[in-house]
């Protein structure tokens, strides 16, 4: 176990015990008068300064000198910049600052189960190779009328899939990936298969078998699928390159220190698809991880090398650090090959995108304007946030090839996540629907809703349309 409690036992259902301390939400400038809070309650939060400025934590003694209650400023009312969307988001930040104890909203809150969520986002914490168990048991009741289950499953999702980017390496290499897959396939009952080293050749993924046979650790394709046959076709395609060094293209040391997190499109699949089964959501929900370890040795795949892909598209290679648009490419063609209705891939594929948003606003593009307009403001809303860029077609001839159909890293310097956005499309052809997730996969400081480390950026959002598309 990774973390001394689990989203169960911190995210409490039923009714509130005379022990659970209660916790009000003020927003900055709102009077003391109109919380519920006492006389005393509200002279001793004017004495200590407490104004309800954002993530400011007001502790109110009792008579006993024992915590008696939680004062937490909201700041405005106003969309809040760390996170990213309504102010409830704030609340993550309880779970870290409290200490031990059992917690209660006291007022009815504008959105209840946005505040149980953030406050298990919040508690989360990677400890598997921390020596002893020093972790607070901070929990939350969860308020009446929030589905206190629906809340645990998002939270148990995110906190996997923060585990599995989290994990070193040497400890989440491609068959820790497939053993962590079937794990989340035996919780929900659904069918898996792997097909693993040569037997990907004999198979027909020979950009799989290229970018992962350098490496001891050998490739595999884990396909996975859940769900009525006749449901609408929902599938998710992930990148699983569990460390990238570049391949014969190096990356520089700086370049190398978080590539454990390169298998980040495959966390957010898993927790993506864990969101689904969990809810039950009516679709036929496919998940493909293609799976390898981008390494170095005498007969690991070359600048200038042409691969023959799954569609029959010739690429020529050139960088080889350009490879999980590469394993994706074999991947898209399998699952287009069965025409979904909605087909998506979730990857940590350029540093473009970073340059152009960031690390904490993955880039989106999709072929669907109204499915767009829908996740982007979704996004915001659940404080997951994704930023739509385009399928340009004026950029689309810059990844042609002279020497093979096309290049994997195409022929300018410029808008390399739209090239590479437009290098996984040409694989996609006949999905009525395409997306395309460039994350970062990682939360470069700590914010109310986790700490540093890994983030299945995405899940959440994409999750919330979908639970609305499944609800018309």
């Amino acid at each position: 176990m990774t973390n001394a409690i689990a989203p169960k036992d911190l995210l409490l259902a039923g009714e509130a015990g005379a022990a659970d301390i209660p916790v009000w939400l003020v927003e900055s400038g709102a009077s003391l008068a109109e919380t519920g809070l006492s006389e005393a309650q509200q002279a001793w939060l004017a004495a200590t300064g407490f104004k309800g400025a954002a993530k400011q934590v007001g502790l109110i003694p009792g008579s006993d000198g024992q915590l008696a209650g939680v004062a937490f400023g909201l700041g405005g009312t106003g969309q809040q910049g760390d996170p990213s969307g309504p102010a409830e988001l704030l609340v993550g930040q309880l779970a870290q600052a409290l200490p031990a104890g059992t917690y209660r909203f006291a007022q009815t809150l504008r959105a209840p189960e946005l505040a149980a969520t953030a406050w298990g986002l919040g508690a989360y914490r990677f400890s598997r190779y921390k020596s002893g168990n020093n972790a607070k048991q901070v929990l939350l009741r969860v308020p009446d009328g929030v589905d206190a289950q629906m809340v645990r499953n998002t939270v148990a999702a995110v906190w996997t899939g923060r585990d599995l980017i989290n994990t070193p390496s040497s400890d989440m290499g491609p068959v820790e990936l497939e053993a962590a897959a079937r794990t989340v396939a035996q919780a929900h009952g659904a069918d898996i298969s792997v097909i693993i080293g040569d037997d990907l050749l004999e198979r027909n993924f020979p950009l799989i078998h290229a970018v992962g046979r350098a490496s001891t650790r050998a490739p595999r394709l884990i396909d996975m699928s859940w769900g009525r046959a006749d449901a609408p076709t929902l599938t998710l395609v992930g990148k699983g390159i569990c460390f990238d060094t570049g391949g014969l293209d190096i990356k520089p040391a700086a370049g190398m220190l978080l590539m454990k997190k390169d298998m980040g499109g495959s966390a957010a699949v898993l927790t993506l698809g864990s969101m689904i089964m969990s809810a039950k959501l009516d679709v036929r929900l496919r998940i493909l991880i293609p799976a390898a370890e981008n390494s170095i040795s005498g007969n690991a795949f070359r600048p200038g090398d042409v691969l023959t892909s799954r569609a029959g598209i010739t690429i020529e290679v050139g960088n080889t650090d350009a490879e999980g648009r590469l394993v994706l490419a074999d991947a898209l063609a399998l699952a287009d090959e069965t025409a979904p209705q909605s087909l998506m891939t979730f990857a940590t594929l350029t540093g473009a995108a970073r340059v152009a948003l960031g690390p904490d606003l993955p880039a989106f593009f999709t072929t669907d304007d109204a499915f767009a307009a829908d996740v982007v403001a979704t996004s915001d809303s659940v404080g997951d946030p994704v930023w739509r860029m385009p399928f340009w077609p004026g950029y689309d001839g810059k990844i042609d090839n002279q020497v093979a159909d096309i290049s994997n890293t195409g022929d300018m310097p410029f808008a390399g996540a739209i090239t590479a956005a437009l290098f996984l499309k040409r694989f996609a052809k006949r999905a009525q629907r395409y997306s395309h997730f460039d994350i970062f996969g990682w939360r470069p400081s700590s914010s109310p809703l986790g700490p540093k480390g890994g983030e299945p950026q995405a899940a959440r959002a994409v999750f919330a349309v979908l639970q609305k598309e499944c609800a018309r």
